[in-house]
């Protein structure tokens, strides 16, 4: 197809008919069902702008490239993960082979809760279908800087985890403060480690932001961050569960403000996370998101108890305002704080966190460390275990290699695996090397 034919929208649907957490749970299969129905309610996918495309699975060395499974990813996923994460990958190579000028890809179960090291599910996910979409560009493309958008209204903290280290890697999430809303975190000293420090922004909204301070967060802060990082491509991690109906979250944004947000964003490729006012909120915000993404007027989508809708406290605008100038602030000086993080690091940068999955019942304790180099971006090495009323007890020590890691550093991480190994301690021990895009269980 001629970059002149190119739509402008491609929509992947994957309701995951197979996959749930209970029968009642609110990550169900009809978060997408009454959407598909609205959409096809409305004729939206016989319009010439928008082409549908079926998922495609990603395979388990997608996924490898990503995520550190303890023992391994095959044993913590269904068939439901691959094609929640391959039509991620289906609506990004509709993009970037010329089919597409953007995408959307409605699928479950999300993926922006699961970190790097999984050893369950937690948030509903298991696998971080961004992060392996991203990593497959990465791969096969050659893309080198994203951004990543996250507007799900808990924060992205998977996401964050898989990015904290790399500088090329933008990752901006707004989202309900973690003080009141799962997973209790997204604070604004979560700001990435040194050598990646302030590439991680977080923008802890307080309960009852509505349209106008998520547009104010957009448009004073969001995009001129992005305008100065200059992607090569923009994702967004669509979570609508800021909408005034949602019953798992406390914001009051409307369908208008999600659709003016896709259009002001322009983002490349839009993955859904969450969203479970079902029948109140997701059809007409999903039906505004891809009239927006595609260029179409979107001004008729309202929501039929839009007087319902609350109208933001000056509290709020208040608090609002503070963060934006706060981050302006950080934002203008990043290149000397980051210069100050990195020395007072000096050789290495080391983090020891509990982490719960809460889909799982386990509890992992993890120890980080990413020791700097000056000629890559360093070497990865993860010490973890985890035990469970549902499990038992798993351990692995982990050393990721990095697509750029030099000669010394891809000796130092093969030697500190070996050393490991020979001192014992763990289950299982775990070479990620991202350069020769293979995962070795030693």
């Amino acid at each position: 197809m001629k970059p002149t034919e190119r739509k402008p929208l491609g929509l992947v649907f994957f309701p995951a008919f197979d996959w749930a957490l209970s029968p009642t749970h609110p990550e169900r299969e009809e978060r997408l069902l009454f959407t598909r129905d609205q959409v096809i309610e409305e004729g939206l996918l016989d319009l010439p702008q928008i082409q549908e495309y079926k998922p495609r699975m990603a395979s388990l060395q997608d996924l490898d490239r990503v995520h550190i499974g303890v023992p391994d990813i095959a044993s913590l996923i269904t068939d439901a993960h691959l094609v929640s994460a391959g039509g991620a990958i289906t609506a990004a190579e509709a993009v970037f082979k010329g089919e597409t000028e953007r995408s959307f890809a409605l699928v479950r179960p999300p993926g922006h809760h699961a970190m790097r090291v999984v050893h369950g599910t937690r948030g509903f996910c298991a696998v971080n279908i961004e992060a392996v979409m991203i990593e497959y560009l990465r791969k096969n493309y050659g893309l080198r800087r994203v951004a990543i958008v996250d507007t799900d209204v808990h924060h992205g903290d998977g996401t964050q985890d898989i990015y904290y280290h790399d500088p090329d890697t933008l990752f901006i999430s707004f989202h309900q403060d973690g003080r009141t809303l799962y997973p209790g975190s997204g604070f604004p000293n979560e700001a990435g480690s040194p050598g990646a420090f302030l590439s991680t922004i977080n923008i802890p909204l307080p309960p009852g932001t509505t349209d106008q301070g998520m547009h104010s967060v957009l448009d004073e802060l969001v995009l001129p961050m992005l305008a100065d990082f200059q992607p090569e491509i923009i994702i967004n991690s669509a979570g609508q569960d800021n909408h005034y109906s949602d019953p798992l979250a406390n914001m009051a944004v409307t369908a208008q403000g999600y659709a003016r947000l896709a259009a002001k964003l322009k983002a490349d490729i839009a993955v859904l996370e969450g969203g479970y006012s079902i029948e109140d909120a997701l059809p007409y915000v999903n039906v505004g998101i891809i009239l927006a993404m595609a260029g179409l007027d979107y001004s008729r989508v309202l929501e039929p108890d839009l007087e319902r809708a609350p109208v933001q406290s000056a509290a709020t605008t208040a608090t609002i305002d503070k963060l934006i100038k706060d981050w302006r602030g950080k934002w203008a000086d990043r290149d000397r704080l980051r210069a100050e993080a990195l020395a007072r690091a000096g050789d290495f940068w080391r983090r020891e966190r509990d982490i719960f999955y809460d889909d799982s019942q386990i509890l992992e304790r993890q120890q980080e460390t990413i020791h700097y180099c000056k000629s890559c971006k360093g070497l990865l090495t993860i010490s973890t275990e985890s035990a469970g009323n549902r499990s038992v007890e798993k351990s692995a020590f982990a050393v990721v290699l990095g697509q750029d890691s030099c000669l010394v550093c891809r000796e130092r991480g093969k030697d500190a695996l070996l050393k490991a190994k020979r001192n014992g301690g763990h289950q299982h021990y775990i070479l990620q090397d991202r350069r020769d895009d293979s995962v070795e269980h030693c």
